[in-house]
């Protein structure tokens, strides 16, 4: 009979399993509007290395900050940390409230057609451009 070798398991399978509604103390909706889309980025002087004691103790927020040093999408958030959008969308929340990161606007469905124009004729411009 073959011998069967077991692999050794990656880093990111020894991860500490944890239920997505303890990293959220529970809750379950975000202070902000985030989309799939939305744009998350790292405020300046938390770049700079200036971290909030609130902040040094969880794990899940110094990984939003280091993930968001160049602007990412709340999607790219929430598969980096491998967590739920959901939870991702609380937890950017979260450190969107304690002034660790910027969330940037985006146009959506409820914007109304002026936003939309001035969308399409920015893309148009730059469409030209190239």
């Amino acid at each position: 009979m073959p011998a069967v070798f077991e692999q050794a398991p990656s880093p990111l399978e020894e991860t500490a399993i944890v239920r997505p509604y303890a990293l959220t103390g529970g809750r379950t909706k975000a202070n902000y509007a985030l989309e799939l889309e939305t744009l998350i980025s790292t405020k300046d002087h938390v770049a700079a290395g200036s971290l909030p004691a609130v902040a040094a103790d969880q794990i899940e927020c110094i990984s939003i900050i280091e993930e968001c040093r160049t602007p990412r999408s709340v999607a790219e958030i929430a598969a980096t940390l491998r967590v739920p959008l959901g939870v991702a969308r609380v937890l950017i929340s979260d450190a969107a409230d304690a002034g660790l990161v910027s969330v940037h606007k985006t146009i959506s469905g409820n914007d109304g057609a002026e936003a939309h124009l001035v969308l399409m004729e920015r893309v148009l411009s730059g469409l030209r451009r190239l």
